[in-house]
Formats: C-alpha cells, structure tokens, sequence
C-alpha cells in the first residue's frame, strides 16, 4: 500500500521514478503453482483412501452376512438324514438378494482305510454375492455318514 508521507512517496525506492520496493507482501505466480499442486496432491490421496475404505467396508459386510447364511445353511444340512445329502445349489431368498449358495458333497478316499470310504464326506458351501458372483465365502467341513442296519 502507497501512501503520501512529508512529500515522499512511502513504498517506493524512488519517488521520482515511482519504482516499488522489493518489501511488497504478495505471492509470485510460482509459489501459487506450487500451493495450487500440494493441494491437488492432498485431494487425489484422500479421495483415493476413501474409494479404498468404502470396498473395504463393502467387503467386510459380506464376509460378516455370508458366515452367517452359512453357519445357517450348514444347521439346515445337519438336520437333514445324513443318507440325503447331495450337491445342491440355491439363493437365500428375498430376505438376501443376490447372495447364493452351493453346496457339493463328495466321497473321500483315503489309502489304507478303504472301510470306512462309504461313511467320510466332504462338503463344501460356497456363498457368493455380487456382480459375477465377485464375492466368494468358501467353507469346507467333514462328516461321518454311519450307515443304517439292515
């Protein structure tokens, strides 16, 4: 700011020139460019971090929501007569749209133990969730088949 003082131009270094001082407070177009580019940087990290966070997140309520469609598709099995299981495929209803179950049940063979291959099962359930099934819940148990007396 210039102002008249005892007939001398205050702010210049020659009155008679009019030439400013290098004392000015204000910022060179450099200094902003700069500012101007640490605070894109800042906005592109944090924006960035919070994409990140909301899949996390995302995907946190799926592995929570699928452990428990599969702990209760797994009582269901268990209450069913051993004899009756087979591999099946299905959905949780309207309760959990877009999750879906499938269930393989296998025979396993051990050497050596060739008695009891008619009894050991292998179930696998897998709940999926998402565009082309993106999200996967995969759980994998063993069961003892006895057989009935004849």
């Amino acid at each position: 700011m210039e102002y008249w003082r005892d007939g001398v131009l205050e702010g210049c270094d020659n009155p008679k020139k009019g030439q400013y001082s290098k004392r000015n407070p204000g910022f060179t177009l450099l200094e902003v460019m700069i500012a101007l580019a640490i605070i894109a940087i800042t906005l592109v990290t944090l924006l960035a971090s919070q994409s990140q966070s909301l899949s996390l997140a995302s995907e946190a309520k799926f592995n929570t929501t699928a452990a428990l469609l599969a702990q209760s598709k797994i009582a269901e099995i268990e209450a069913e007569n051993p004899e009756d299981l087979a591999s099946d495929s299905g959905d949780f209803g309207e309760d959990f749209p877009n999750y879906h179950w499938d269930l393989t049940v296998s025979y396993l063979g051990f050497a050596g133990v060739e008695e009891a291959l008619d009894y050991l099962r292998q179930i696998d359930l897998v709940v999926s969730w998402g565009e082309q099934d993106q999200y996967q819940y995969r759980l994998r148990l063993y069961r003892f088949v006895p057989m009935r007396k004849k």
